[in-house]
């Protein structure tokens, strides 16, 4: 693949959408047209794959008995002619709306044009009748029509609800269409027709202002494209529409999976685009895992009409236009990130109750090395036995200082038991670990400097080992620390305290959120002001096992080995949540992370933690993830304790979302990279 082509939107699926906002002329078809023709000629440049204007756009909705008047009507039939054109010379596909007479009947539509011809035309099937609506004076319900064919301007085209345009060549590129109203019944349309394939549901609206109506349609926009799993763009009518008895703020919107991905300005006076990147592959992987969904589909969908369609093929490399989170885990949104902390901190300690309340367990034991883990597993910890009315005394954290041990690291988990009230205590690992260095014949029984697996493994297994018997004797049991991110990347010494315990609250807790969460903590009045320096301090240490004792005054370093959590965070999102193919994942990775205008940072996020990678480095770190996700790691999640899911599609407990064979491989991810990512 070449570069250009792995830089470009399209070839990784995603579909370019346009609500368009014309300024509207009031029963004026001509001038109309050419504010099509001017919006379709931007799109094209832009672009734009697929666009969609506001109800009756060509004659203008508010003109009530004028939609009767046959020099109109056959003005607007002129004037799809001349849009029709236009969309051969962008190559765009529009989606225009227009009164449609179709036998002795007047019926509202929306008409779907590419390639300089009419693909279809979409009668609308709820026509409202109530408070300031008449639409039942002038236009015929989609059920009032004799067949499902019109013929208009020369050519005979498919007319029906419900429609799927689909393109041949664009796979997973299905659109349908709906108009105002249809969005409003207790059944759209566009369900069935998302249930009968259709990924992007287009809605021409003319739904006029009032006062807290914007968020009634972002709501219904968000919830359908939800429920149905597809993108949902709407266009409403704006400036220059008859204010007569009405006022129109011309809103658009682009929702995909219930999220938002564009807005346009409301109450704008010109012309103009709003536009977002939709990915039909990630709605198709999405729909693949929803058992649900394919049962509904079986169930309640109905057979529809396939209109094929050639979509324009330009492979440019371009910039993503859709919001982007460097970080999927911790959103961007700082009220977002205050309620997903506050949940997620309160799902850690709720999960943590009921196995305590169900145990029968008074008291907890934690190994607290001072590091971002065990910092939240304690602050858990704290919370779950306020809740409970226990002491925190109950809670017996031992720090196990081993060859390595910083006095950074060991001096934080002393402050931070301290600050925290829990009962504190120190057990030195090393005697023990010489002794079994000793029996098992290892090198550095004999003075050899040798810091093999071995040598690390020994430390961590004593830590474990020492805290299991330590539960036994003060009738406890030992709370896990390992989060997701290293779960994820098998970086867990298997039975040791990252890997096992008798419940693990940070198993469904990404390390980019971990960061967050203690940020969060520190901030709040949940555990007390007494330990917020020595959080911050914790936050500012690098992150490190502390098994290998500094080489040239520089520590062994997690992220060396592994990765960046943040990257490796980035490809477990995309990878564990929706199967999305590596190569697709770089691209997204460096549209995130490539440039530091393409994403953004969640709030309060350090200025040292905001980093650039380029595309090779992307590539080289997703390599290694892959290999150990895939093909090294999976034997020890096979194997994991209890505890709670926190975060969206982010369970690696074989009995939660992951589940794999623990002797698989990972060449066929390895493959796709390498042939599809350029270096």
């Amino acid at each position: 693949m070449a570069d250009a082509l792995f830089h470009s939107p399209k070839t990784h699926g995603f579909v370019r959408v346009a609500a368009a906002t014309p300024v509207s002329h009031v029963g004026d078809p001509r001038a109309n047209g050419q504010e099509h023709v001017a919006l379709i000629r931007q799109a094209g440049e832009q672009g734009v794959d697929l666009m969609v204007f506001p109800e009756l756009s060509l004659s203008a909705y508010a003109i009530d008995d004028l939609h009767m008047q046959a020099a109109l009507l056959d003005e607007v039939e002129r004037q799809i002619a001349v849009v029709a054109e236009a969309t051969a010379e962008a190559d765009v596909v529009a989606v225009v709306g227009a009164p449609i007479r179709n036998g002795d009947a007047l019926y509202n539509c929306a008409v779907v044009i590419g390639a300089g011809e009419v693909l279809g035309v979409v009668p609308k099937t709820y026509l409202p009748n109530y408070r300031e609506y008449y639409e039942k004076r002038w236009f015929a319900p989609a059920t009032a029509r004799a067949e499902d064919v019109i013929a208009l301007n020369g050519e005979t085209v498919d007319f029906a609800p419900g429609l799927l345009f689909e393109a041949v060549n664009r796979p997973g590129f299905v659109f349908s269409v709906e108009i105002c109203e249809d969005y409003w019944a207790p059944l759209p349309p566009s369900t069935r027709a998302a249930l009968a394939g259709a990924r992007i549901l287009l809605n021409l609206s003319a739904s006029n202002i009032v006062i807290g109506k914007a968020d009634e349609r972002a709501m219904l926009s968000a919830s359908h494209s939800a429920r149905t799993l597809s993108a949902y763009v709407f266009a409403a009518s704006g400036w220059g529409e008859s204010t007569t008895d009405l006022a129109w703020d011309g809103q658009a919107t682009i929702h995909e999976l219930g999220s938002k991905l564009a807005e346009g300005e409301r109450f704008a006076t010109d012309s103009h685009l709003t536009i977002a990147d939709v990915d039909v592959d990630r709605i198709g992987l999405d729909r693949l895992r929803n058992g649900t969904f394919a049962e509904c589909a079986r169930n309640e969908g109905e057979a529809a009409t396939v209109v094929p369609f050639m979509a324009r093929e330009d492979h440019e490399a371009s910039e993503l236009i859709r919001p982007l989170d460097r970080f999927p885990f911790v959103p961007d949104d700082a009220g977002r990130l205050d309620q997903d902390c506050y949940e997620a901190f309160n799902i850690q300690v709720q999960g943590l109750m009921r196995r305590m309340t169900a145990t029968g367990a008074r008291s907890l034991v934690i190994g607290v090395s001072g590091g971002l883990d065990s910092t939240q597993a304690l602050l858990v910890a704290c919370r779950a036995c306020d809740r409970l009315d226990l002491p925190r005394t109950n809670i017996l954290g031992f720090t196990m200082p081993g060859f390595a041990t910083s006095d950074g690291t060991k001096s934080n988990a002393w402050a931070l038991m301290t600050a925290l009230g829990v009962t504190g205590a120190e057990i030195d690992i090393r005697p023990a670990a010489e002794q079994m260095f000793k029996d098992i014949g290892h090198p550095y029984a004999e003075g050899q400097p040798v810091h093999d697996i071995t040598f690390e493994n020994v430390q961590a297994g004593l830590r474990t080992d020492y805290l299991f018997r330590l539960a036994n004797q003060h009738k406890a049991f030992v709370l896990g620390t390992g989060d997701l991110s290293e779960l994820a990347l098998g970086w867990a010494t298997y039975g040791v305290g990252d890997h096992m315990s008798h419940y693990n609250v940070n198993g469904g807790v990404a390390k980019t959120l971990i960061r967050h969460l203690i940020r969060w903590v520190a901030a709040g009045d949940l555990i007390g002001a007494g330990a917020r320096d020595t959080l911050h301090a914790i936050l500012d240490t690098e992150i490190s096992p502390e098994l290998v004792p500094a080489k040239d005054g520089v520590i062994q370093s997690t992220e060396g080995t592994v990765g960046p959590y943040a990257l490796n965070d980035f490809f477990l999102f995309y990878i564990s949540r929706f199967g999305m193919t590596p190569s697709k994942v770089a691209f997204l990775a460096h549209q995130a992370w490539g440039d530091a205008g393409a994403g953004h940072w969640p709030a309060n996020t350090p200025d040292d933690e905001k980093v650039e990678y380029d595309l090779a480095t992307i590539k080289g770190w997703l390599r290694k993830f892959l290999i150990r996700f895939f093909q090294t790691a999976q034997f020890k999640r096979s194997a994991l304790p209890n505890g709670p899911k926190v975060v969206t599609g982010g369970s690696l407990s074989p009995r939660g979302d992951w589940r794999a064979p623990s002797d698989g491989n990972a060449r066929v991810w390895l493959d796709e990279l390498e042939a599809n990512v350029p270096d």
